[in-house]
C-alpha cells in the first residue's frame, strides 16, 4: 500500500502545537533555535520512516518558499 502525506488541516489544537514549538526556542540563541528545528525535524522524520513520504514533504516545503519568494 502507497501512503500519501496528508496536507490537509489534521491537527485539532494548532494553536497549542505553535505553542509547543515556539516555547522549546525559549532562552536559546539563534544557533541553538536551528539546532533545535533540525533535531525536531529529524525526530519527526525518524517517526516517519517512508523515504517517499518525506521526499513528498520536502519537495512540498521548498516549492513553497520558493513560489513565495518569487512573489517578492
Amino acid at each position: 500500500m502507497t501512503k500519501t502525506l496528508i496536507t490537509a488541516p489534521n491537527i485539532s489544537d494548532h494553536d497549542d502545537v505553535y505553542q509547543l514549538i515556539i516555547d522549546m526556542h525559549r532562552g536559546m540563541t539563534d544557533e541553538e533555535s536551528q539546532s533545535a528545528n533540525a533535531k525536531l525535524i529529524l525526530t519527526l522524520v525518524n517517526h516517519i520512516g517512508d523515504i517517499n513520504l518525506i521526499r513528498e514533504a520536502t519537495d512540498i516545503a521548498r516549492e513553497s518558499i520558493l513560489a513565495w519568494r518569487d512573489k517578492e
